[in-house]
C-alpha cells in the first residue's frame, strides 16, 4: 500500500461561522481562527478544513456561493484569508477548502445572465426544462423553480436560491478548473467536494419513483452517467497539478462505487465521505430519536473497513457540520457519563484505518442543544422539516420535536466553547445562534487545564497515529460482531497487531482477552483497569488498545 501524507493526517473541521468572533458582531471570522490556530496546532491536527468563506447571500449559510474568487464581508477580506493561510503554514498546518461545484447561488453572475434569455452566452450554465418533473428537493418542496424572466423551470437538489450548474457544458467545467487553479496557486492544500456525486445528471429527467432523502431524483443525479469522466477531467487538469488532499462528499454511495471515486489507480480523488452509518430513514425520513443498534452500526464500519483495504481509502468520521454532535448521538450525554463516552467513541474511530476528521467542538466533548422551540432553529433544513410535517398537519409538534432536537444540524452549529465567560468566550456581541447553556461546565480553557479532560484524550489518539505506522496501514479485523454491547476489532501490519475494546453501554460488560493480546502493552485507556487479565469487567463506555510485537 503507498504511504502518503493525506493518510497520515489528522483532518480538524472548522465551521467559520460558529468558530471564533473576532469584531464582536456575533458571526465567527477569518481573524478569529488566526487567533486560535495555536490552540489547533497544540491538539496535533495536521489540516483545517474550512467550510465555505466565499462571497454568499446565506440562504444555506454559505453553501450557496455568488462569487467563488471573493470572502464573505461577515468573515472577513481576501487579505485576512491570506493571512491566515500564510500563519497556518508557519504552524505547519494545511487548509482544505469546501469546493461547493454543484450548484452556486442564484445570485452568481452566471445565474443571473442564464436566466435573461435563451440566446445568451451563460443560457446553458444551468439546467433548463419547459416542464417540471416530480422530483423534491432535498430541503422540501419541488426540485424545480419556475423563473418568469425565461418561463422556464430550473432545477434545484437543494434549497430555490441554489441552482444547480450543468456541468455537461464543456465551458462550466472549465470556468470550475480556472477557479480551483486560481486558489491552488494561492497556496491552499487540497478541497473537500460538497455533494460532488451529484455533479452528473442523466439526460432524461422522468418522474421518480423512489422514497427516502434523495428519493425521486436518486438515480437519475447521484454517480450519473459521466461523474467519472468529470472527476478524471478534473483530476487531469487541476488535481494531479498538485500535492493535495482531496475527498468527495459522496451521499449514497456504496463500497464499489467508492473504489471508482477514490481507487488506489482511477486518478479521481483521494478519498470520499460515506454517510451509511450517519444515516437513518424512518417514518419521517431522516428525522429520528433512535439510536442505531450496535450490531448494525459494525457492521457498517467493518464493511467500508475491509471492503477498501488496499484499493481505496477510508475517511472516518462521527460528526460534522451536517449531524448531530456524536456524543449525543452516540454516547451519552448525561454529565455522568459524557467525558467517558465522547473519550470511547474517539478510540473507536481514532484507531481504525483512514483518514480521521475531528470536527469543531468534538475534542471537548460538546454535545447537542436543548432547542425549546422551532424559533431557536437557523438551518434551513430543519425550518423546512418542521413546516413539512408539523405546520402541515402531517404530525404533532410533541411527536416530532424529539426527532428535531436529536437530528437537528443546528446542534452541531452552535458556537464553540472557549471559556466560562459571557457566550463561552465566542463573542462580545450577540451570537447568530444560541451559545449552549452547558458552556460554564464544558469548555477549552477548563479543559486545557485539565490533563484528564477530552481534549488531552484526543491529543494522546492524535499522536499515537502518528507513532504508531500500524493505526494508519494496519489491516483491521471485526471480532464479536454480534454483541450488542462492545465493539472490538484488531489491526495488523506485519508482526505488530492492535486491539481496541470499546464498551458502547451503561452497563458493565464482561470481556475475556484474546490470548495473543494477554499481556499487551496498554496505549490508551479512558478507564484505569488491569488489562493484563484474562477476564476483565468493563465499566460503562470504558474503552482500551493493547499492542503486541
Amino acid at each position: 500500500m503507498e504511504r502518503n501524507w493525506w493518510k497520515e493526517a489528522v483532518v480538524y473541521q472548522i465551521y467559520p461561522r460558529s468558530f471564533m468572533d473576532s469584531n464582536g458582531d456575533g458571526i465567527g471570522d477569518l481573524k478569529g481562527i488566526t487567533s486560535k490556530l495555536d490552540y489547533l496546532k497544540e491538539l496535533g491536527i495536521d489540516v483545517i478544513w474550512l467550510s465555505p468563506v466565499y462571497q454568499s447571500p446565506n440562504d444555506d449559510n454559505g453553501y450557496d456561493i455568488s462569487d467563488y474568487q471573493a470572502i464573505m464581508e461577515e468573515f472577513g477580506t481576501m487579505e485576512d484569508f491570506d493571512e491566515m493561510l500564510e500563519q497556518a503554514h508557519k504552524r505547519g498546518l494545511k487548509i482544505v477548502m469546501d469546493l461547493v461545484v454543484n450548484h452556486t447561488s442564484d445570485e452568481h453572475r452566471w445565474f443571473v445572465e442564464s436566466r435573461k434569455s435563451e440566446e445568451n452566452p451563460y443560457h446553458d450554465y444551468y439546467i433548463w426544462r419547459e416542464e417540471k418533473n416530480n422530483w423534491g428537493s432535498c430541503f422540501g418542496g419541488s426540485a424545480w423553480q419556475y423563473d418568469e424572466s425565461r418561463k422556464m423551470y430550473y432545477l434545484h437538489l437543494f434549497s430555490k436560491k441554489q441552482p444547480d450548474l450543468n456541468w455537461d457544458n464543456p465551458k462550466v467545467r472549465q470556468e470550475v478548473y480556472d477557479m480551483m487553479t486560481w486558489w491552488c496557486e494561492k497556496g491552499i492544500d487540497g478541497f473537500r467536494m460538497d455533494v460532488i456525486s451529484m455533479i452528473s445528471k442523466t439526460e432524461e429527467m422522468p418522474d421518480g419513483a423512489g422514497d427516502g432523502e434523495y428519493g425521486e431524483f436518486g438515480p437519475y443525479c447521484m454517480n450519473g452517467p459521466n461523474v467519472h469522466k468529470y472527476l478524471k477531467e478534473m483530476n487531469e487538469k487541476v488535481l494531479s497539478k498538485y500535492d493535495l488532499l482531496t475527498v468527495g462528499e459522496t451521499p449514497g454511495v456504496t463500497a464499489e462505487q467508492a473504489k471508482l471515486y477514490a481507487g488506489e489507480d482511477e486518478h479521481e480523488l483521494n478519498m470520499v465521505f460515506q454517510f451509511e452509518h450517519v444515516e437513518s430513514q424512518g417514518k419521517y425520513g431522516k428525522w429520528t430519536d433512535k439510536k442505531r443498534p450496535l450490531p448494525e452500526l459494525k457492521a457498517i464500519f467493518s464493511k467500508w473497513q475491509t471492503e477498501l483495504y488496499g484499493k481505496a481509502w477510508n475517511s472516518l468520521f462521527l460528526d460534522n457540520h451536517d449531524q448531530p454532535r456524536v456524543v449525543s448521538r452516540f454516547g451519552n450525554d448525561d454529565p455522568k457519563y459524557r467525558e467517558v463516552s465522547a473519550k470511547m467513541l474517539a478510540t473507536c474511530l481514532h484507531m481504525m484505518q483512514g483518514t480521521p476528521y475531528i470536527y469543531q467542538g468534538e475534542e471537548l466533548g460538546m454535545t447537542n442543544y436543548p432547542f425549546e422551540s422551532p424559533a431557536d432553529f437557523r438551518d434551513i433544513e430543519s425550518i423546512h422539516a418542521y413546516q413539512e410535517w408539523c405546520e402541515s398537519g402531517k404530525v404533532s409538534h410533541d411527536t416530532f420535536w424529539p426527532c428535531m432536537l436529536f437530528t437537528s444540524r443546528d446542534n452541531a452549529r452552535t458556537p464553540i466553547q472557549w471559556d466560562d465567560t459571557e457566550n463561552g468566550g465566542f463573542t462580545t456581541g450577540t451570537p447568530w445562534i444560541s451559545v449552549n447553556p452547558n458552556y460554564k461546565e464544558i469548555n477549552a480553557k477548563q479543559e486545557l487545564a485539565d490533563p484528564d479532560s477530552v481534549f488531552h484524550y484526543y491529543q494522546k489518539l492524535i499522536a499515537l497515529r502518528k507513532q504508531y505506522p500500524l493505526i494508519v496501514y494496519g489491516k483491521y479485523e471485526a471480532l464479536l460482531p454480534e454483541d450488542e454491547n462492545l465493539f472490538v476489532y484488531t489491526r495488523t501490519l506485519d508482526r505488530e497487531k492492535l486491539l481496541t475494546v470499546c464498551n458502547f453501554s451503561d452497563q458493565e460488560q464482561r470481556f475475556r482477552m484474546p490470548s495473543e493480546f494477554v499481556g499487551g502493552e496498554c496505549l490508551i485507556s479512558n478507564l484505569s483497569n488491569d488489562y493484563r487479565q484474562e477476564e476483565l469487567v468493563l465499566k460503562p463506555y470504558e474503552a482500551f488498545v493493547l499492542h503486541i510485537g
